[in-house]
């Protein structure tokens, strides 16, 4: 974690060499009682943030409060629909919210409603585990499926949100585990394969600035760094000793965080 106080820039983390860019922020919702429980509630309507996903949500918006949102779009999804609204709670600007089901959670079809320890014993659960991208739920949707959608529903809203606002743009899409970390694996070019590797907690932040070069994924399974700083532009001494702006990423990782106390 940075130091409390620490006035952090793009430059901080190396970034202020690169070309102007998008950014969206990838927000899990926060706790429910059927995440405790262990249960696979899926699509199931109703299923609420419990008392603790309340707080997480809340405190989750608090570490963004100062960053200007563009737009909060999320999941239809009631957990995911409270954790926006804590979200937008915190926006100084008005910011509405958007609902698209490309960001919706995974279609389990028959697993629905089971608990993973059930589950965890049936046959195909080796391959959710191993190789997603051959898994089919039974009487759902598929994990590639699922991938190809929340990944696409994100891409679009980049570029919507970019025609509108510009490219030093940022703004949130509230969604579930598996959909996040299939967006992740897309930004790090990973195979779907592989994205069980990725860890996303409830009301945890993930960063993607895409540009036309590739994505960057800046942060992942954020729960506790302070953000809002982080997302703040840099000031003007800053920007006006930039390099010349650029969509490459830094040979041997650029400067890190050398230049925080700048």
């Amino acid at each position: 974690m940075h130091a409390a106080g620490t006035a952090l820039s793009l430059c901080s983390f190396g970034l202020c060499s690169l070309g102007a860019m998008t950014t969206v922020l990838l927000i899990r919702h926060g706790r429910t009682s059927a995440n405790t429980a262990g249960v696979l509630v899926g699509r199931t309507s109703g299923v609420g943030l419990d008392a603790t996903g309340v707080q997480q949500a809340a405190e989750m918006a608090t570490r963004l409060t100062g960053v200007q949102l563009r737009a909060i779009v999320t999941s239809p999804l009631r957990r995911c629909r409270q954790t926006a609204q804590a979200l937008i709670a915190t926006q100084s600007d008005s910011c509405a919210m958007a609902v698209d089901q490309g960001l919706v959670e995974c279609g389990y079809g028959e697993w629905t409603g089971k608990s993973l320890r059930e589950l965890s014993k049936d046959k195909l659960w080796g391959a959710v585990q191993q190789q997603p991208s051959a898994v089919r739920f039974p009487g759902g949707e598929s994990m590639s499926e699922m991938a190809t959608r929340a990944v696409a529903a994100v891409r679009a809203w980049n570029e919507r949100i970019e025609a509108e606002h510009g490219t030093d743009a940022v703004w949130a899409a509230v969604s579930h585990g598996d959909p996040i970390k299939a967006v992740l694996a897309d930004a790090l070019g990973m195979h779907l394969d592989s994205f069980q590797r990725i860890v996303v907690d409830p009301a945890s932040i993930s960063i993607v600035r895409y540009t036309a070069a590739r994505p960057y994924v800046i942060t992942a399974n954020s729960t506790t760094v302070d953000l809002a700083s982080f997302l703040s532009p840099p000031p003007k001494k800053a920007r006006a000793r930039r390099p010349k702006s650029s969509d490459d990423a830094p040979v041997g990782g650029g400067l890190g965080a050398a230049d925080v106390a700048r």
